[in-house]
């Protein structure tokens, strides 16, 4: 074997399997390590992808060219659209996944893709010379020699399981920690942190009764995650709630002192969004129940996710407390939850391609960057694998921009604010939202990934259709005129006010109550532009015009904004200061400056402590 590569990937989670596919489908010569290969694209806890605003980070990965949409949908045993009651741009999709056959459905893309090699093995060193990165070693003996590597390791670094007292090093329930890989890249001067995450038990759903729960039913519409034409195929199942109760509480309560949480057994910082049962009790102490959601992890197996319940309490304390959940009197359980310890490196010390600006060639990318979640790691995969492959031909990386994409909003966040507490995504997070819902996240970044040689001719044919055919509608809604006579008894049929006078269609659609669809039958020239439309994808191309015409005047104001943003973005600054020496600086803008040192004048004004006068002072003198 040849053990030259021009990308190697540590680590065949979600962000791995991202990067190695991009690094191998825009040519580079890729290996992708891993400790178990039955275990690639592993849902190490809830086997979900999806949710507020993780649902628009995946519909982004799909539109540049990524798998993670499409292998959800191929293992989607439950689809819904969260968030409904608000506006479009709060919409999320979520699915419930089959475990099993997401790995299965993962495996068989990667071991079919040009470009791309396998290597079971834990990586114990990163090989480095002149602070450029050379290759690594593993602990099987074996030496890979490489142009640029892709950490992403997720918890295995050093990997630290809790349930109670009993400690068990890993980096996944039954699966070995990775030791030395850490050691070896901090010794370059890269700072390393620790943090913690956790999971709930697993249930025999043999033991439940149903009866005493809310049944959570899917969705079975158009929508989808890929972009693509992509079916789910397998049975769609039901979800159940429950809540807990105070004796659960109780129970829960009487054994903090055995909680590894509380006792100090560990240190460190757990996800804020996703806490422990016991820190819920902790921080909302006045609440008498927390709702659970009992889910399934498969079409063919008892197996159940008790999402709500994440822990790290004793054993028998879990099942103690969840048995006094009615629907839990007769409890089994396959295996209790844990918590687990892992390290990270301070993200701030990556440019934002992902490239260590430390060591040239190394890129980091997931749960090893601060984050938590699949969605984050395979956008952070992504964009590592684009830019290792970018790094390889000599060109320039892609960076994606706040007002372009979440993937962009996360990769910022991460690089210039750093992190305290593991990240994860939310709507809130980005100042322009509007511009980045899920319906059109294809026509944003296509094009994009399309220039870059990733996304396929056939993607970037399939969006230039869907855009070209929303343009058409909405030019035929702006143009076509509607009389009073003809459409006033439709308009108080359907609840809205009658005309006085004549309109065009657009102003029509505008109003709340009415949509294309339910206004079609009744204008034939309407309803024979919707019939050109392509079957297979006409709902979604009549959702998105809707959106585009409804909430115009909103997508407009907010691109205006955002494009005052792009200007202080084109300023760059990195290399043009030497911020220490620069007294009218305030001093806590001055050393954030050095440590950070941002690409553009935008980013600086995003790190916190730079003020809007420190910005003010670099603007003039930029001008000097």
């Amino acid at each position: 074997m040849d053990f030259s590569y021009d990308v190697i990937v540590i680590g065949a989670g979600h962000a791995g399997c991202e990067a190695a596919a991009a690094a191998a489908n825009m040519g580079s010569r890729t290996c992708l390590i891993t400790i178990d290969m039955t275990k690639i694209a592993q849902m190490s806890c809830n086997p979900a992808i999806g949710g507020i605003a993780k649902g628009q980070i995946v519909r982004e990965i799909d539109a540049m060219g990524g798998y993670m949409g499409i292998v959800t949908d191929k293992s989607a045993i439950q689809f819904r659209i969260l968030n409904r009651s608000k506006g479009p741009a709060m919409w999320s999709p979520r699915a419930q996944c089959d475990r099993a056959r997401f790995v299965q459905n993962w495996r068989h893309i990667l071991e079919n893709l040009p470009n791309l090699n396998i290597w079971q093995d834990i990586v114990t060193e990163l090989i480095v010379n002149e602070g450029k990165v050379q290759g690594i070693k593993t602990l099987q003996g074996a030496e890979f020699k490489a142009k640029c590597v892709i950490l992403t390791a997720g918890t295995f670094l050093n990997g630290l399981m809790h349930i109670g007292h009993v400690q068990m090093p890993g980096g996944r329930i039954s699966e070995p920690a990775s030791y030395g890989l850490t050691e070896s890249i901090t010794r370059h001067g890269i700072h390393s942190g620790r943090m913690k995450t956790g999971t709930p038990v697993r249930i025999d759903s043999r033991s439940v009764d149903f009866s005493l729960m809310e049944i959570q039913e899917g969705e079975n519409d158009f929508h989808r995650f890929s972009f693509m034409e992509t079916e789910r195929n397998l049975k769609q199942m039901c979800c159940w709630t429950c809540f807990t109760n105070e004796r659960v509480h109780e129970i829960l309560r009487s054994a903090l002192a055995d909680s590894p949480l509380y006792n100090g057994q560990i240190k460190s910082i757990g996800p804020r969004y996703c806490p422990s049962i016991e820190t819920k009790l902790f921080t909302f102490p006045d609440k008498d129940r927390h709702q659970l959601f009992l889910e399934p992890e498969g079409e063919n197996t008892n197996e159940m996710y008790l999402n709500g319940f994440s822990s790290s309490m004793p054993m028998d304390v879990q099942i103690r407390a969840l048995k006094e959940i009615p629907a839990f009197r007769n409890l089994v359980v396959y295996r209790p939850g844990y918590a687990i310890e892992y390290d990270y490196f301070d993200p701030t010390e990556l440019n934002p391609s992902l490239e260590s600006k430390i060591i040239s060639g190394l890129y980091m990318a997931g749960q090893v960057n601060g984050t938590t979640g699949y969605e984050e790691a395979g956008g952070q995969g992504l964009i590592a694998g684009i830019n290792a492959a970018l790094n390889c031909r000599g060109q320039e990386p892609l960076i994606l921009g706040r007002d372009e994409s979440y993937i962009g909003v996360l990769i910022d966040d991460l690089v210039t604010k750093g992190v305290d507490e593991p990240y994860r995504m939310f709507t809130s997070r980005a100042e322009f939202r509007i511009l980045l819902r899920q319906d059109d996240a294809d026509i944003r970044l296509t094009e994009k990934s399309h220039n870059l040689g990733l996304a396929t001719d056939e993607r970037y044919y399939r969006m230039t259709s869907k855009r070209d055919t929303i343009d058409s509608l909405i030019e035929f809604a702006k143009t076509y005129s509607i009389k009073p006579a003809i459409i006033n008894p439709v308009l108080e049929e359907l609840g809205t006010t009658p005309l006085r006078e004549g309109c065009k269609l657009i102003d029509l659609i505008n109003r709340p109550q009415i949509t294309l669809l339910n206004i079609a039958p009744h204008i034939k020239a309407l309803a024979r532009e919707l019939d050109r439309i392509d079957k297979e994808r006409k709902d979604e191309i009549i959702e998105a015009a809707e959106i585009k015409m409804k909430y115009s005047g909103y997508i407009d104001r907010e691109r205006l904004i955002a494009d005052k943003m792009v200007r202080l973005e084109s300023i760059r600054i990195k290399g043009r200061f030497d911020y220490s020496s620069l007294q009218s600086l305030s001093t806590e803008a001055r050393q954030k400056l050095c440590r950070i040192n941002p690409e553009t004048l935008a980013q600086a004004s995003r790190i916190p402590g730079v003020s809007p006068s420190d910005i003010n002072v670099l603007l003039v003198l930029l001008n000097r």
